[in-house]
């Protein structure tokens, strides 16, 4: 039985003209005589089309802006609509703080939701215009600015734009969501439980509660809090107001479900998420690991390749190739290899910091000394667990165990905000303790891998199995005598 402090686990429910060319023209010439920022973000807005037919209807462009503006996950038809109607408002009303904010908002979540960086650098170019309009004194720009740096993993950025943003607007719930990303991502895990907190004691309206719910449910998973963390996602896919906001809720149930280890509850819920919202591409890489859990190889394969195909995530590429490798087809397994490379080259030019993946990647499937480095410069920048227990793997590729060791322990360690149950985690721990000849420990965090989820990785659960046969049972030493 797992054991949980007491406190969480309470549900948080119940409480435009048409213009002419020659005039667009005009606008944008006029517009460069204003401030930098917001003729630079002008000069990107694409030109506007002669129209032959009437505009889409308003509905999604009234509720997207909300969606985008309170950290809710909005549907990709919606946000495409919602930028373009921006676009066109903003090259007639370039003055418009709140509408430059709204289309950085909107860049930023296209941008997670396809995995198309190129939209980062157009999210901050709109989201600094709206900042200049305002003299700095804007916190839905400021809080803009702290997701774009959450998406780019940026966590000492996003960090201080939510801190500002808090600070101009301490009863906003929205900045307190973005700084529990940041200090998550920053290993401040005792800032994380006290953000959460002051955000749980706002009591948001009914609109923002599932979201709500959906950062506590976060929270409580890193600190090991299963059952407190899945009912809190289930209250929020209840209350969800949109499909796609429902969809991204079920997603992450999908995702709890899985690392415990239940393939068909984690199933049902992935599957459920593709139901609502056919662009939870999220969803569909869930879809593939559980599949290939279940011994179902083609189904998931052809999973994670519509994933791919509309959202070309580096780690679904990763996630694939091992299963390929698991399977013994290394050309296939190479070519996800080289997609991932690739993407996490546009990535990067999007501003994104890949170093995490990266590091991971060439631990397992590279060079494990250039994982070191990029990793060592990675915790120097932003020491969370993710990044302790990729360092100590790639310490340990290269047979720096004692080092890697101490990696390893501070991601299991609660001490050190390592509460979260991951298979992965005590997998690396065990591996590195078996290396130093610790046998003990070692056969106590493989078997501790198994445990919590028998079907973690295609690669590494037979090589657990392996390790555990050969370290045997433990020594029978009898009742000691007086």
């Amino acid at each position: 039985m797992e054991k949980r402090q007491s406190g969480p686990g309470t549900s948080l429910v119940g409480e435009r003209p048409r213009r002419r060319l020659r005039v667009l023209r005009r606008v944008l010439v006029a517009s460069a005589t204003g401030t930098a920022a917001v003729g630079g973000a002008l000069m990107l807005l694409p030109e506007e089309p002669p129209r032959t037919s009437p505009p889409p209807a308003p509905g999604p462009r009234v509720q997207a802006p909300a969606s985008v503006t309170t950290g809710v996950p909005a549907a990709l038809p919606d946000l495409a609509l919602l930028i373009g109607d921006r676009e066109n408002h903003l090259r007639t009303h370039p003055q418009d703080a709140r509408a430059w904010a709204v289309l950085g908002a909107a860049y930023v979540e296209r941008g997670r939701r396809t995995a198309d960086a190129a939209n980062y650098p157009k999210a901050e170019r709109a989201l600094r215009a709206s900042l200049e309009v305002t003299g700095g004194k804007n916190p839905e720009a400021l809080e803009g600015l702290a997701a774009l740096a959450n998406a780019r993993r940026d966590f000492r950025a996003a960090r201080e734009w939510g801190e500002q943003a808090r600070g101009l607007a301490p009863k906003r719930w929205t900045a307190y969501a973005v700084l529990i990303d940041a200090y998550t991502g920053l290993g401040d895990y005792k800032a994380t439980g006290k953000t959460l907190e002051k955000l749980t004691g706002l009591r948001a309206g009914a609109a923002a509660r599932p979201a709500v719910m959906a950062r506590a449910s976060a929270v409580y998973r890193d600190r090991g809090w299963r059952e407190d963390a899945a009912a809190q996602l289930s209250d929020a896919a209840a209350a969800a107001r949109t499909a796609a906001e429902q969809a991204d809720y079920l997603t992450r149930s999908g995702q709890l479900a899985w690392e415990r280890g239940d393939r068909k509850e984690a199933l049902r819920h992935f599957e459920a998420a593709v139901r609502v919202d056919p662009d939870q591409r999220d969803a569909l890489a869930g879809q593939g690991r559980v599949l290939a859990a279940l011994g179902r190889t083609p189904e998931a394969v052809t999973a994670y390749q519509a994933a791919l195909t509309k959202q070309p995530c580096p780690q679904y590429a990763l996630e694939l190739g091992e299963l390929y490798e698991s399977l013994s087809l290394e050309q296939a397994a190479q070519v996800q290899y080289d997609l991932l490379r690739a993407r996490v080259e546009r990535e990067e030019a999007g501003g994104v910091d890949e170093e995490l993946l990266l590091g991971r990647f060439e631990a397992d499937h590279g060079d494990a000394q250039e994982a070191v480095q990029r990793l060592r410069a990675e915790w120097e920048r932003q020491p969370g667990i993710e990044v302790a227990d990729a360092l100590g793997w790639a310490l340990h590729r290269v047979g720096d165990d004692q080092e890697a060791l101490d990696f390893a322990r501070i991601a299991t360690d609660k001490a050190h905000g390592g509460g979260v149950r991951s298979a992965l985690y005590s997998f690396h721990l065990g591996m590195i303790e078996r290396e130093l000849e610790l046998d003990g420990p070692a056969r106590r965090h493989l078997q501790d891998a198994l445990r919590i989820n028998p079907y973690f990785s295609p690669l590494r659960v037979p090589v657990a199995r392996a390790a555990l046969a050969h370290l045997g049972e433990p020594p029978d030493e009898g009742v000691p005598e007086d």
